[in-house]
């Protein structure tokens, strides 16, 4: 009896430890000049890859509270569509402790960067990369 429940707390601790390193779920994302909540972005899995909607964007009273991607390629299938409920993450592949080989739409400028995503702590890192040059964020969990 002892051991099944030494098992079964075993169980428990791992399954909640790999639960709390699970980049799925709601983030807040931070702008990067004010420091201000920028969008709350829902990340989920799909057929093995990872991908992520905008949900929320914080907007002020004056602003366009679900604009359309104006700056978005003409190309891209996202052009002139809603941010809110749009897929700005797509394809990201688990690789060890990392997410790789997708990539991010960043709706304000129309760029698409090459993406790694990596948990520090409670906090979710993404790195967008274009060419040589790269970005990194901090995501926040959203609650």
């Amino acid at each position: 009896m002892k051991f099944a429940l030494i098992i079964l707390v075993l169980v428990l601790a791992v399954s909640n430890s790999v639960a709390q390193n699970s980049i799925i779920g709601k983030w807040k994302t931070i702008d990067d000049e004010t420091n201000k909540p920028k969008s709350i972005v829902e990340i989920f899995e799909r057929n093995g890859r990872y991908y992520g909607k905008v949900t929320n964007l914080f907007r002020t009273p004056e602003e366009e509270q679900d604009p359309v991607c104006e700056e978005c390629s003409t190309s891209d299938d996202r052009y002139k569509k809603k941010i809110i409920g749009m897929e700005i993450l797509k394809d990201m592949i688990r690789s060890g402790g990392d997410y790789t080989e997708g990539n991010i739409l960043d709706p304000q400028n129309g760029k698409i960067y090459s993406c790694k995503i990596w948990m520090e702590g409670n906090n979710l890192k993404l790195r967008g990369y274009w060419g040589l040059f790269f970005r990194t964020q901090t995501w926040l969990p959203a609650h």
